[in-house]
């Protein structure tokens, strides 16, 4: 199973949506807090290729994105499939 690390701020609620569904799928994930943990700012924008918005997610070390494209990973059923999630018909 790949290992999910989330790059959050507490009062971000693209953070708050990310983490709902990756919850609610059931997926274990390392929050990092960067608000409280200032250094690992700059650890996100390079593993990010730039990006300084949170959240940034990573799986199995590879950049997703933000909320957005993880929402589309799920909505397009990639979310599952990376995580052998058993679809409902």
């Amino acid at each position: 199973m790949p290992t999910v690390e989330i790059y959050t701020t507490r009062f971000c609620p693209y953070c708050n949506a990310a983490k709902a569904l990756l919850k609610r799928k059931g997926i274990a994930f390392t929050e990092i807090d960067i608000a409280a943990n200032w250094e690992r700012r700059d650890e996100m924008v390079q593993r990010a290729s730039g990006q300084a918005t949170v959240p940034q997610i990573f799986v199995g070390g590879r950049h997703v994105g933000g909320n957005a494209e993880l929402q589309r990973l799920d909505a397009s059923g990639e979310l599952d499939a990376v995580f052998e999630i058993p679809t409902t018909t």
